[in-house]
């Protein structure tokens, strides 16, 4: 599990470094998305709501690559992971299969660092 949790862990960085590059650089071209998906991310482009996103993933890529603050790169990007599920699940189809592919990651690494997230799940608090 430690080598499938590693592998999950770099990939997943690199998806989200490459993604969130692309966001600043633009070096690949994304496909048009047509109706509501594209009304949506026109109105995120346009209140610069991408541009934190971009800068989220890029930071949580690089945490994940560089092994440093794993918990914490899970944590930022853990919304990013669900909103691009249920954004491609709703909006645009033809995606899901990297949204899934990409959710998928996530839940291993996660899995192979559940042992931080633990006291999350403590359904009663220990008394001070």
């Amino acid at each position: 599990m430690k080598i499938i949790g590693l592998v999950a862990r770099i990939f997943l960085g690199l998806i989200f470094l490459v993604f969130g590059l692309n966001g600043f650089l633009h070096f690949l071209t994304l496909p048009h998305e047509d109706g509501l998906a594209s009304q949506f991310m026109g109105a995120l482009f346009l209140s610069h709501y991408l541009s934190v996103v971009y800068f989220l993933e890029l930071t949580g890529g690089l945490l994940l690559l560089v092994n440093r603050l794993v918990p914490l790169a899970l944590v930022v990007l853990g919304p990013i992971v669900v909103n691009i599920l249920f954004f491609h699940a709703l909006m645009a189809p033809q995606g899901i299969p990297l949204a899934l592919g990409t959710t998928v990651l996530f839940l291993l690494a996660v899995w192979s660092n559940r042992h931080y997230f633990e006291p999350v799940f403590t359904l009663v608090p220990e008394e001070l």
